[in-house]
């Protein structure tokens, strides 16, 4: 009877406490408490946080801080259920509440202090004994080594079950809501050669190029020579292998080396240059460094097209007290506003000609890999434990949501290296970035550069070989 009694308490101090934290939040998120009784109703809601335990509204609100918050989903004291997107508004209402939160957290108390963790997951030790062991100066290489290997080492296996077919991690390029994964990300990779406007011959440097499907979509479709430079072993490997699997070992490779070794000798010079998703890692003071070592690897008259997430007009919740994403998945990762990225590429000396903001189609890549990460719930613990799956699904639905509501953008630049006379090798439109979609035009190409290599073999290097490509896909000098 007592047990009961004391039960019934903690049950009213619950929902006491929910009524002072949440009392006036998103109506479309629910509490089920730990004896299966709702809050603050019986009706169904977009996403349930689910309380495992009468302690855990002590765990998830005491630290007052975003990254408490997290771990105590991490640690399972409570589960989201659900659209966990829709879980978002509610973080956001409560960060913009961080000043009223310390006195009506204390209340929290009256359940139960913190209790020590063991750590015993693998993201959990990497979260507590890497980090502090990454030592040295903040984006300096050995540092921006070990932080690309926390992030991106996990498992080849793991990533294969929530990407695309090739493997691409980065934004898509939607033609409609619709559109699967793997036919945007085709079309994604499509869509940065042609912004490239890449041709037979051509040398590309892709840098952080991650599993390589970029190399090898530019090396099979467009006949150019790919290089491809990650820091990361395992994608290295993987990309290496899908060189080979598709006969283009002469025409692709991919080296485990640092941005900042281009050039070192002084004899690499390319045709074109692109980077996704990499310049995140670079840290906003290092940024004019990044774009002087392109600038000098790129011959005059080249493009370099920098695709990197940015900070987005919507300014995000204040949150002084760290990052969930700095801690456990993204470790000295900086998205600095645009005009920071602007400036920076400026003054190394390329001229900028356009941007495009994808924050929508990076909204869309993030709910299929959501999506597919859920499903894949039970196969992903064959590869890692149950705290990484919940780091990753916190972070996809938490970077999903903060494209969809303009928080973050990402961005892609094309900046243009002057020749002496002032002059680029690019078209006056860019009517040829939309000629065709990628599906009925890939293979073409592919067959033409078959073609082509075909025919000069036959003809001899010194016959004359009209090219085959529409001339919307040709620049001249």
């Amino acid at each position: 009877m007592r047990a009961s009694s004391s039960q019934n308490r903690v049950e009213e101090k619950t929902r006491h406490i929910l009524s002072e934290i949440l009392g006036s939040s998103p109506k479309t998120i629910g509490v089920r408490l730990w004896d299966g009784t709702a809050w603050p109703d019986e009706r169904p809601h977009t996403a349930v946080l689910a309380l495992k335990h009468p302690e855990a509204l002590g765990r998830m609100f005491l630290p007052g801080t975003e990254v408490g918050l997290a771990e105590a989903y991490l640690h399972d004291d409570f589960d989201i259920e659900g659209d966990i997107e829709a879980a978002f508004e509610l973080a956001d209402f409560l960060l913009t509440r961080l000043g009223d939160w310390k006195k009506k957290l204390k209340i929290a108390g009256l359940l139960v202090a913190l209790p020590d963790r063991n750590g015993t997951s693998t993201i959990g030790r990497a979260a507590k004994r890497l980090l502090p062991q990454i030592g040295g100066k903040r984006h300096s290489p050995q540092r921006v080594r070990r932080a690309v290997t926390f992030h991106y080492d996990i498992s080849n296996d793991y990533y294969r079950l929530w990407l695309d077919r090739r493997m691409v991690y980065s934004c898509a390029y939607f033609m409609s809501k619709e559109d699967e994964i793997d036919a945007a990300q085709a079309r994604k990779l499509d869509y940065l050669c042609r912004k490239l406007r890449l041709r037979p011959g051509q040398r590309l440097l892709d840098i952080g190029c991650g599993w390589g499907a970029l190399v090898v979509h530019a090396a099979k479709h467009f006949g150019v020579r790919a290089d491809g430079i990650t820091l990361s072993e395992p994608q290295a490997e993987w990309a290496r292998a899908k060189i080979a699997e598709a006969g283009l070992t002469k025409e692709a490779k991919i080296d485990v080396r640092d941005y900042r070794e281009i050039g070192a000798n002084g004899s690499e010079l390319y045709d074109a240059i692109v980077s996704v998703g990499m310049a995140e890692h670079v840290g906003r003071e290092r940024l004019p460094d990044y774009f002087n070592i392109a600038h000098r690897a790129l011959k005059p008259g080249s493009v370099f097209l920098n695709q990197a997430i940015g900070e987005g007009v919507v300014p995000r919740p204040d949150n002084k007290n760290g990052s969930f994403i700095e801690r456990y998945v993204f470790p000295d990762g900086d998205i600095p506003p645009l005009p920071i990225m602007l400036r920076a590429a400026e003054s190394a000396g390329f001229e900028i000609r356009d941007v495009e903001n994808l924050r929508e189609h990076y909204a869309l890549t993030l709910r299929h890999w959501l999506g597919r990460l859920e499903r894949n719930h039970k196969q992903a613990l064959s590869f890692v434990d149950e705290m990484t799956y919940r780091v990753w699904r916190l972070y996809l639905a938490g970077s999903m949501h903060g494209f969809g509501r303009g928080h973050l953008a990402v961005y892609q630049t094309l900046l243009a290296k002057l020749n002496p006379s002032g002059h680029t090798n690019l078209s006056l439109t860019r009517h040829d970035w939309y000629a065709k979609d990628v599906s009925e035009e890939a293979e073409q190409r592919s067959e033409n550069v078959t073609q082509t290599s075909g025919l000069r073999a036959r003809l001899g290097a010194s016959e004359t070989l009209t090219p085959l490509f529409p001339s919307e896909f040709r620049i001249s000098r």
